[in-house]
């Protein structure tokens, strides 16, 4: 691999200033959940129409990710960074300014467009200013930007929420997003696009439609009833239809949007499977143990994020290991250890009490926190291992693709079963409450509860209901926890990354 001298000088400023917006746009992807209920009463809107906040930002980069790839070999990719890197960090100051629904609307599709192509790049330019042996420890570092955003993310939304206000959510990423602009813009070489590459406007706009349809369909879908509601029905015809044009006029055009060489790559494809399973495990998780500790048992949003703050701890302490570990263990067995781990985390989080304190949160979190670090890298390293480098920015957009719809379907799947469980198992449980239950008769005696006072029955209700909700939780656990062990068998086709040829120089910056 042949590296320029300069870029090679810089790679350390290069490596801050990467990271730097990496962690800005990780860290928008959940910071602002804990600061909704604030901004609803400001901008006086519904809880219906507040999840358009945080709709509109993930189907606008859901949309714009795969359009990364093409932008970056046809321009300068310093420059689409830079954009990038401005849009976001403008649309992020617009939104604290917001002073209406739909200008936060409205900018935070700014937001999302903009910060689309900041981690696919990040990924591809820590590639190319790292040689083949550093790989490794240059993943190792991406990772804990993109893994520590979305845990860190509610603690400090949450601190920030309480102690200044909501808007500072958003202006927290100017500064940040400032220095990451200024470093790159000063220290990232230029590196010429390709002119001749052609735009394929249907396969961007079929696919565009799928996941944009998609998008819509899981976040509405709860809301609205499924496929009781027209507006459902339409969203799910969409992406299927979308989905089937795209992949039919992939293999049939000549230059499609998204090369269809990316898939004939063994190790690319099976670390796709793997990283929309690890998009579903860890942010479904991270999206129910919030509402699962404030709604059940009472802590305030500030001790919410410090409890939950513990997994990234456990995160970077992996980071810092594997990358030195990637190169001399196979990546297989790195992978299978970190799965193991992760298994073991949920396993213990399906034993989760109402009456625990706060230790197995923690003791779960950072064992999670340490499997998917283990997991991350090795697997954002093999992705790309045997990839030709021409197919390398296309390969991270659609990698971080398949990472952002396997927590989309992973949150959603995990919100659907809570709430459809809780109702099923309060159900189940009340029907044996009753006075001719001499099993239910201690447990009302200790209560003090009074059948026949309605008093009592709000108290009894409520707390079925609670009983019937941590239930539901652990349920969730269980099934994210069988998801990991189902990927276990898929390691086997994982290949171990041959070495190029020493003539070979497949990525030159200049």
């Amino acid at each position: 691999m042949s590296i320029s001298p300069a870029l090679s000088k810089n790679r350390v400023i290069i490596t801050i200033a990467v990271m730097l917006a990496t962690i800005m746009q990780a860290l928008d992807t959940t910071i602002a959940n804990v600061a909704l209920p604030r901004m609803q009463g400001t901008l006086s809107a519904t809880q219906d129409q507040m999840t358009w906040v945080l709709t509109s930002y993930i189907v606008a980069a859901a949309i714009t990710i795969p359009l990364t790839g093409w932008l970056a070999n046809r321009y300068d990719r310093r420059l689409i960074f830079l954009i990038s890197i401005a849009g976001f960090t403008l649309a992020s100051a617009l939104c604290g300014l917001a002073e209406n629904l739909p200008q936060i609307v409205l900018f935070r599709l700014l937001q999302g467009i903009s910060g689309a192509a900041l981690v696919p790049l990040s990924q591809a330019i820590l590639f190319d200013i790292n040689p083949p042996e550093r790989h490794g420890s240059a993943m190792a570092t991406w990772g804990v930007g993109v893994t520590m955003g979305p845990i860190l993310g509610p603690a400090l939304g949450g601190w920030l929420t309480e102690n200044y206000n909501w808007r500072w959510v958003f202006y927290i990423n100017v500064p940040i997003g400032i220095l990451a602009f200024l470093g790159l813009l000063f220290f990232l070489p230029k590196r010429p696009g390709n002119p001749l590459s052609r735009f394929d406007f249907l396969g961007f706009i079929s696919l565009s439609l799928a996941i944009g349809a998609l998008q819509l369909f899981l976040d509405r879908g709860e809301l609205k009833g499924w496929f009781s509601s027209p507006e459902i029905v339409i969203e799910a015809l969409v992406a299927g239809i979308g989905l089937y044009i795209f992949v039919v006029h992939m293999f049939s055009h000549k230059s499609p949007f998204l090369n269809p060489a990316l898939f004939k790559d063994r190790n690319f494809l099976t670390s796709n499977v793997f990283i929309f399973v690890v998009g579903v495990v860890l942010f479904a998780t991270l999206a129910l143990i919030p509402p699962m500790l404030q709604g059940l048992m009472n802590y305030p949003v500030v001790t919410t994020g410090l409890v939950t703050a513990p997994r990234g701890i456990g995160t970077m302490l992996a980071m810092m290991i594997v990358g030195r570990l990637v190169g001399r263990i196979e990546v297989r067995v790195l992978i299978a250890f970190g799965l193991v781990l992760t298994i073991i985390s949920l396993w213990q989080m399906t034993q989760f009490s109402l009456l625990m304190n706060e230790w197995p949160m923690i003791i779960s979190g950072v064992l999670q926190g340490f499997g998917v670090g283990l997991v991350y890298v090795p697997l954002s390293t093999v992705a790309f291992a045997t990839l030709p480098p021409h197919l390398r920015t296309e390969g991270t957009a659609f990698f971080n693709l398949m990472r952002n719809l396997g927590s989309s379907v992973g949150i959603s799947m995990v919100q659907i079963l809570l709430t459809r469980n809780t109702q099923i198992l309060h159900a189940s449980l009340a029907e044996h409450i009753t006075p001719f239950n001499p099993a239910a008769q201690p447990a009302l005696q200790a209560a003090k509860i009074d059948l026949a006072s309605p008093q009592s029955l709000a108290i009894l209700n409520n707390e079925i209901t609670r009983q019937a909700a941590m239930i539901a939780y652990l349920n969730d656990f269980k099934l994210i926890m069988i998801m990991a062990i189902v990927l276990l068998p898929l390691l086997v086709f994982i290949q171990k990354a041959r070495q190029k040829p020493s003539n070979e120089h497949p990525v030159v910056m200049e």
